[in-house]
């Protein structure tokens, strides 16, 4: 488990669960806090918001690994679960939550911050990033399955490869500068201009 400040007053709490190793991200602004993937082992969870109030659980997309908590925390916090608009339903049905729809354009609050959601289509088709651009330090992207040190996310065919691609570097490479923070779903964190001059590679190699 990691914990730094990211600007903006916020604090990033990082910890790894599950056998997937899937990365599970706590921001904290003073009591209030907000969780990006409930992934699994809810007690672990539970414990890191022990004394804090859950503003809301937000999932990065709808693939099993990435909700296993998801029910349980909700139902012990009471916190409004968030996703992207075309996974919404189908994370629901897994796991008997109702999750508000979010998608390109909508924006969450932890604290005085604000998050940029970002939709990212390709990995599954309501896959979504956040965006967080604080005034006193370098901008950070929590993107899921989509964007990790060395490629995209896993695809099932060209045209989700070609679409998750043109979203990433339209999105965020043609957005974001180079010291922009990724925060992957599982592994490592890298940034952008680490990642950027390997997207000619990945475009050829289709993956």
């Amino acid at each position: 488990m990691t914990s730094l400040a990211i600007g903006n007053g916020l604090r990033l709490i990082t910890t790894s669960v599950g056998p997937m190793d899937n990365n599970a991200y706590l921001l904290t602004d003073g009591s209030d806090a907000l969780l990006i993937d409930a992934a699994a082992e809810p007690r672990v969870l539970l414990t890191l918001l022990d004394g804090l109030h859950l503003t809301g659980v937000v999932t990065t997309h709808r693939h099993r690994d990435h909700i296993q908590a998801l029910a349980a925390v909700v139902a012990a916090t009471g916190a409004p679960a968030y996703a992207g608009t075309p996974d919404a339903a189908a994370i629901a049905a897994a796991t008997r939550v109702t999750c508000r729809s979010v998608w390109d354009g909508d924006t969450l609050a932890i604290g005085d911050a604000q998050l940029e959601v970002i939709g990212l289509v390709g990995h599954t088709p309501g896959s979504i990033a956040l965006a967080h651009t604080p005034s006193d330090g370098p901008d950070r992207l929590f993107t899921g399955d989509s964007l990790f040190p060395g490629g995209v996310g896993k695809t099932t065919g060209g045209a989700d490869f070609d679409s998750l691609l043109h979203d990433v570097t339209t999105k965020l490479f043609d957005r974001f500068d180079d010291a922009t923070v990724v925060h992957p779903g599982h592994g490592a964190d890298t940034t952008l201009g680490t990642e950027r001059p390997h997207l000619e590679e990945w475009r050829v190699r289709r993956w």
